[in-house]
């Protein structure tokens, strides 16, 4: 007794020299388990359904009944068994596993952190010979529990590696240092939505999202990326599964008032299910919903009423994989491989709707002991479309390679100081997770498997679209794929497989604030609402858009103008008095109507040239005459046809050179008038000082005072073409510019002084006794020409365009007809009708 009593007190004095950890609560074993020289950890959801309870802290939080994610832990063991028969990796190594059941926050980070300290409810420093800390824990399937696991774990060193945990947040390598994933981040996840939105024309849109880290964050990075592919929200929402039913009522309301037509719906399937039910209930159609991976793929979808309210759903998910083998190892599971596991036991009774042992509530009958899942079909060993199982896949191959990178020394330095390679049984965490860092492989599918500094796998994913089939199921068709690795404009692409859309339709339905604005107008933003409200405002005269949903107009260049819808560019209409026109023609017809008139002018004169009247009133001036007018009608022609440099210094050079002539012809005959009415005064001794010489001399000396005036203009600055675009804005006027407006006004002046000494002359000598006095017809002329000219300087400087050389061709043929009918006209009519009169008695006025 007393030998005991002393045993005692030496243990009691031998223990307190060490440090002791004790287990607080019940240690809770592993779900499934295998021994092996290194350990891999696993936390996943077994159970059909998750209860909901709030934790209070005030007891020890009571186990979840969870969701169904046994394939996950399935296809884990598969792996490890597949790598411990495989020599070309940890030869000589067997790896074990150590899987938890748990769900729900408390649940998981209760497993995590047995998974770091082991089963022992008693630690004592002698007695620590081995760590039973896992190399790394895969999971869990959810990023809200896998946050705190991340967060706890990430303390220790200790690698975790998620298949389904998508929430950006968890890239952050200061937050969550050990945290690495085989499913591209949501970050990723996003800008493919959004780039998959903008590609369907969708700029208005909803988003929902579930009230939590994984969706608040998700939709996010959302928003920001359809922001910068110009797509706009219109309203954002989150909630949870158990979201009271005032505020759901109220995101049904602003679902129903909303004018955009697709939901991006950033949740898991539990929160989808509560959307779809409550969509249904209201009797809400036409709604396109575009879906992120966590729900769009979930086979228990089907289960819900009004399930058909998410048929033509569309969104991205993981790639869809082939494993090779495990298929038959899901059917050849048996309860006898896992005998301390409950729910395996579950599992098989209801799959078989059996009893395993005599006791069994619910009288069923009892397990023959030949069932086989071999003989039935159900979602446990379908393998056809292995999405995220894949992930876990290449989870245990990922930490597989580390470890035998880190036992070979590859890829990476030695972890030790002295450079030797680890040992199995000091291979610590942290040292998995430098290697886990630099893993890469390729798996037997082609898959390259790696981590970039973030813990984030590359980015590709699957474009599902959830159709029906022919058993009334939902099934998820790869439509396109999506790949951040190609270039830019490679990245998403789309097959040929028909997409269903929301409500069964087959085309792309509009989900848009603004209709597009078509090439011709642009848009205008609306006051107070999103960039994506817009009015379509016509482009203001002179400018052009040539794309849909131009910002702004762009002007033409200078010589172009646009087209009657405004969406692009045309050369300008070019314009000049032409001959194919009518104003052209009419000029033509007039023209050569005066030249035809004078020359039979000039016919008549020439067969009545012995005549008293042709003599009296002087036949040489008149002849001169004629043949100036001719020149007159026929000059008006060099100001029709495209202006040349040539046509422009003839045309104004010609005219003021044959009017002149014709003026001085006009000036001539009426100076030859006067002096002749004074000759025949007594003593007179005037007609010798004017005579014929006289006439021929000073119709040439005025004629070359206008040559003179037209050398200098077409010397110092002659005319020349230009083309007016001020005139017209839509066209462009082809002209001659003046060159010298002091040249051309001189021009006009000579000619005006002239007409004015010839009209005031006239003037004077219109009431000398003759029968037939000219100058009563010089007069008339002279008014005709200066009336003419007066009203020709106010037109021609205010008519546009190819008017101003219509208005100065109508003068030039208004004034020449008026000096042929005025001058000639009489003297025709009694040379022709009135021959009688063709006397000189007549013509002297004696009876």
């Amino acid at each position: 007794m007393i030998y005991n009593l002393l045993s005692g007190i030496i243990y009691d004095i031998f223990n307190r020299a060490y440090t002791v950890c004790l287990l607080q609560g019940m240690a809770e074993g592993p779900e499934l388990a295998q021994k092996g020289d290194l350990t891999i950890g696993g936390i996943f959801s077994f159970r059909t359904r998750q209860k909901y309870i709030i934790d209070t802290f005030e007891t020890i939080p009571q186990k979840r009944q969870c969701q169904k994610e046994f394939k996950f832990a399935q296809t884990m063991i598969f792996a490890i068994n597949e790598i411990n028969k495989n020599p070309g990796i940890l030869n000589g190594v067997k790896l074990g596993y150590k899987i938890y059941d748990d769900c729900g926050t408390m649940d998981v980070l209760r497993a995590a952190l047995a998974l770091v300290n082991g089963q022992r409810s008693e630690l004592i420093e002698k007695n620590c010979t081995r760590s039973e800390t896992v190399q790394a824990i895969l999971g869990h399937s959810g990023s809200r529990p896998t946050i705190p696991i991340a967060q706890t774990v990430g303390r220790f060193h200790v690698p975790v590696i998620s298949h389904f945990a998508t929430c950006a947040c968890l890239s952050n390598r200061r937050t969550y240092p050990t945290f690495f994933r085989t499913i591209p981040s949501d970050y990723y996840q996003s800008r493919a939505l959004a780039k998959l939105v903008k590609h369907f024309g969708w700029t208005w849109i909803g988003a929902l999202a579930v009230d939590n880290e994984y969706g608040l964050n998700g939709i996010s990075a959302l928003i920001q990326a359809a922001i910068e592919n110009g797509v706009c929200v219109e309203y954002s929402e989150a909630f949870s599964r158990t979201v009271s039913s005032h505020k759901l009522s109220r995101i049904i309301d602003i679902i129903k008032r909303s004018t955009s037509k697709v939901i991006m719906a950033f949740m898991t399937h539990q929160e989808i299910k509560v959307l779809a039910a409550e969509l249904y209930k209201h009797n809400i159609t036409g709604l396109q919903l575009v879906g992120s991976d966590a729900w769009l793929t979930d086979h228990s979808l089907t289960d819900i009423e009004g399930h058909r309210i998410l048929v033509g759903s569309i969104g991205f998910t993981v790639s869809r994989a082939q494993i090779p083998g495990l298929g038959k190892h899901l059917r050849d599971v048996q309860p006898s491989q896992f005998p301390d596991s409950q729910f395996v036991k579950d599992f098989w009774e209801y799959m078989f709707n059996c009893s395993l042992n005599g006791i069994d509530y619910m009288k069923r009958k009892p397990c023959s002991g030949l069932e086989s899942l071999h003989d039935i079909e159900s979602q446990f060993t379908d393998v056809s479309e292995l999405r995220f199982t894949n992930n876990i896949y290449k989870s245990v191959y990922a930490v597989a390679h580390a470890l035998n990178n880190l036992l070979k020394c590859r890829d990476t330095q030695s972890p030790f100081s002295n450079g030797s390679c680890a040992e199995i049984k000091y291979i610590q965490p942290w040292q998995v997770l430098q290697h886990l860092q630099a893993v890469n492989f390729t798996t037997t599918n082609g898959e390259r498997v790696y981590f970039d500094s973030q813990g984030d796998s590359p980015a590709r994913y699957d474009l599902v679209n959830l159709q029906m089939t022919k058993k009334g199921t939902m099934e998820g068709v790869t439509v396109g794929i999506y790949d951040a690795s190609l270039a830019e404009n490679n990245q998403f692409l789309m097959n040929n497989i028909s997409v269903v859309w929301g409500d069964g339709h087959t085309e792309v339905p509009a989900s848009v604030c603004s209709v597009s604005c078509l090439p011709g107008t642009h848009k205008v933003l609306q006051k107070q609402r999103p960039v994506c409200c817009y009015d379509c405002i016509p482009c203001p005269l002179g400018e052009i858009s040539n794309a849909t949903d131009s910002i702004d107009c762009m002007k033409c260049p200078l010589e172009y103008w646009p087209n009657k819808y405004r969406d692009s560019c045309i050369p300008k209409e070019v314009e000049f008095l032409a001959y194919n026109e009518t104003m052209g023609s009419v000029v033509v017809l007039f023209s050569l109507f005066g030249v035809f008139l004078t020359t039979i002018t000039t016919l008549v004169f020439y067969c009545h040239s012995e005549t008293p009247l042709v003599r009296a009133n002087n036949a040489e001036l008149s002849f001169l005459l004629l043949f100036s007018l001719t020149l007159c009608f026929l000059c008006s022609l060099t100001f029709i046809g495209r202006p040349s440099d040539w046509s422009c210094m003839l045309r104004h050079t010609a005219f003021g050179i044959t009017f002149v002539l014709c003026i001085s012809c006009v000036l001539g005959k009426t100076i030859v008038v006067l002096m002749a009415f004074r000759a025949t005064l007594p003593s007179s001794n005037v007609m010798k000082w004017f005579g014929p010489t006289q006439q021929r001399l000073s119709v040439l000396a005025f004629t070359l005072i206008q040559v003179v005036i037209c050398i200098l203009w077409l010397t110092i600055k002659p005319p020349y073409p230009i083309k007016n675009m001020e005139t017209y804005m839509d066209k462009i006027i082809l002209e001659c510019a003046l060159g010298s407006p002091i040249g051309f006004w001189a021009v006009l002046g000579y000619i005006g002084l002239l007409a004015l000494l010839c009209f005031i002359l006239a003037f004077l000598a219109r009431k000398l006794p003759d029968n037939f006095n000219e100058a009563k017809f010089i007069t008339f002329s002279m008014l005709i020409f200066c009336a003419v000219w007066i009203t020709f300087i106010p037109a021609y400087v205010s008519s546009p365009g190819k008017l101003t050389v219509a208005v100065e061709t109508f003068a030039i043929l208004a004034s020449s007809y008026g000096l042929l009918f005025c001058i000639f006209l009489p003297k025709c009519y009694i040379l022709l009708l009135k021959p009688q009169k063709n006397t000189k008695k007549h013509i002297m006025g004696k009876n």
